[in-house]
């Protein structure tokens, strides 16, 4: 079977790459000394991990001289949401693994998950489109195989798409499949999982990174790295959606598809992490400027998805830091910086052009809680000038749309304390978090808005 029949058949036994993703760095220093041949704890299947996460939302009313189909509900809202997984993996030899991943999303996001750049919660991400069911699906099914390139080990434990045993600190990584692409991409230590640390998309992800996958955040493709203690380099490629925001993905990786490369500089002796990423998307997707020009022409309301051409291309780069700075790294700061040419549509994740993030993580020692942990962070969202011209002349994307726009910056600030309850079988938190937002959906008319939640999440 060629390699491109596995990436696009429908096949359940997809393969794909777990939610651990590549490594950066050996996860325990010491391990640095072993030698030997890699081996893993176990030759058979074994249930890795399982979640659920609870989260209750309210979003405060708002200012709002005017409102569209797609803006935050004035009069606020308030909404639950529900996730559960299971996580399972399987030592097939030393060199090759395989993991299968299966969740369910139930509840909703508040105002419908629209009106903002950055939503509030991240586990809406896996609501989809309103015609999906609530039921069961695959979240990830994956193969992942590992190239030893030295004698030196690392120590792993078992996690989530991880299994424990020993891996090469220097090798060449391969996996392939059904995946979330941020598994693997923009990874940062204070700030990836919105189910125990931020929940703003602006936080926890880049949101400039228009990156491929369906309406609940998964796509199919493979990625090829390079992994050392020192540096890594890791190169992604995978099918785009027919639609924007949509569940079905294209057939073809020649009529669509998404790349991305990323460098991660971690050099020994100095704790700071850099990322360097860029993408590029190339799909049936529209141009802001031409939808403009033709609802001139028209005398109509722009529409994007009327526009939409196949093999049109959009691009973006990333950096992503983290610095630790005390307690074992428990304490630390972060910082993305994010652009993409905001010409062609939104398209996958969100409806965001330029993005600036900055904020940390304090590690509850300080006041005799050691597993506890407070954190506080900013965004600062722009919109390229057609996209905002676009928005200003009633046109709608598929998370914003006020009918108008006063344009600004889109502001967030977050904060939360994730309180570790004394339970010795599982890891239990609860997270009372909130959002402060200026300029929801880049409208200076409108605004600004708070987001309180509670936030309840459970591992093992």
């Amino acid at each position: 079977m060629s390699m491109r029949s596995l990436i696009i058949g429908t096949t359940v036994l997809s393969i794909a790459l777990p939610c651990a993703g590549f490594a950066d760095a050996p996860a325990d220093p010491a391990a640095g000394a072993l030698s030997g041949s890699p081996a893993a704890q176990s030759y058979w299947p074994s249930l890795l991990g399982e979640q659920y996460t609870f989260v209750l939302q309210h979003q405060s009313s708002l200012h709002s001289p005017y409102a569209g189909p797609l803006s935050l509900r004035p009069d606020g809202d308030t909404q639950p949401t529900d996730t559960i997984g299971f996580y399972f993996g399987w030592a097939l030899t030393d060199w090759a693994q395989f993991y299968f991943d299966t969740e369910k999303f139930m509840g909703a996001g508040v105002s419908d998950a629209t009106g903002l750049g950055g939503l509030t919660n991240g586990d809406v991400v896996r609501e989809g489109a309103n015609n999906l069911p609530k039921r069961f699906y695959i979240a990830r099914s994956y193969l992942r195989f590992m190239l030893p390139l030295a004698p030196q080990l690392t120590k792993v434990a078992a996690g989530q798409d991880q299994i424990a045993g020993t891996e090469a600190s220097e090798r060449l990584e391969f996996k392939v499949g059904w995946l979330a692409v941020n598994d693997d991409f923009d990874k940062n230590r204070y700030a990836t999982s919105t189910r125990t640390e931020f929940m703003n998309w602006s936080l926890w992800d880049n949101t400039a990174w228009d990156y491929a996958a369906d309406t609940r955040g998964y796509t199919a493709g493979f990625v090829l790295g390079y992994v050392s203690p020192v540096w890594s380099l890791k190169y992604g490629m995978y099918r785009m959606p027919v639609r924007a925001n949509g569940q079905e993905l294209e057939a073809s990786l020649r009529r669509a598809q998404g790349d991305n490369l990323e460098l991660t500089l971690s050099p020994p002796q100095v704790s700071t992490v850099v990322r360097l990423l860029a993408f590029r998307n190339t799909a049936r997707m529209g141009i802001y400027s031409q939808a403009l020009a033709i609802a001139f022409a028209d005398g109509t309301t722009p529409n994007i998805v009327a526009d939409d051409q196949e093999g049109r291309k959009k691009y973006g780069f990333g950096i992503n830091a983290e610095q630790p700075l005390a307690d074992n790294g428990a304490t630390g700061v972060f910082a993305r910086l994010g652009w993409n040419d905001g010409k062609t549509e939104s398209f996958a994740f969100t409806e965001v052009d330029r993005l600036a993030s900055v904020g940390g993580e304090v590690s509850g020692s300080h006041w005799q809680r050691a597993d506890d942990v407070a954190g506080i962070a900013l965004a600062d969202e722009g919109l390229s000038a057609w996209h905002r011209e676009y928005l200003a002349a009633g046109g709608l994307g598929f998370l914003l749309g006020d009918g108008r726009l006063d344009y600004a910056h889109e502001q967030i600030l977050e904060t939360y304390y994730r309180l570790q309850l004394p339970w010795q079988w599982a890891h239990v938190q609860l997270s009372p978090d909130y959002q402060f937002i200026r300029n929801p959906g880049f409208n200076a008319a409108r605004g600004p808005v708070s987001f309180w939640a509670i936030r309840f999440h459970i591992e093992h």
